[in-house]
């Protein structure tokens, strides 16, 4: 099995907010940085994501590559690659844990991966710890921000139907 990278960060935030700013697709070039365009391909039954197609620009990598993703309750959701131009694979999560009470939220990011070209096991672990970092930190910034509560009756969901 792939070695994964992952991290955790407290966000201020009730876990269903946190989800709700994660399933937004459609609002992830606002505050991810390195996602361009973001197209949700295929819901469930549920309404929520299930195929997700994204534009990537992160400077040395740039890709069009398609996700699957498998929500697992209201607190964790993971994705696999579909297919892409430039990565082999692609496997993380996000799971969320209330904390006091369900006032704060620990999110833990877990990321695994592959490039088709050839890269050093550990210049590709350093590469996908800076990926976690960044995401972490802008999904705490966006909401903590109030992002989740700036779509007037929506709790959130936006493009999954209230979906990590």
């Amino acid at each position: 099995m792939a070695e994964h990278t992952s991290s955790s960060i407290t966000i201020e935030a009730s876990p269903a907010d946190v989800m709700g700013v994660i399933a937004d697709f459609a609002r992830y070039p606002e505050w991810t940085g390195e996602v361009k365009e973001a197209e949700v391909l295929a819901r469930d039954e549920q309404g929520r994501a299930e195929q997700v197609r994204l534009l990537l620009d992160a400077g040395a990598i740039r890709d069009d590559h398609t996700l699957a993703y498998t929500w697992n309750g209201t607190g964790e959701v993971s994705w696999s690659l579909v297919k892409s131009q430039m990565l082999r694979s692609l496997d993380g999560s996000y799971r969320l844990a209330p904390l006091d009470g369900g006032a704060r939220t620990q999110v833990t990011y877990r990321l695994t991966v592959d490039v088709k070209i050839p890269m050093l096991g550990m210049i590709k672990r350093k590469a996908e710890k800076v990926i976690i970092d960044r995401a972490l930190a802008g999904l705490k910034q966006r909401v903590e921000s109030g992002a989740a509560a700036d779509r007037p009756g929506e709790s959130g969901g936006g493009d999954a139907g209230g979906r990590p």
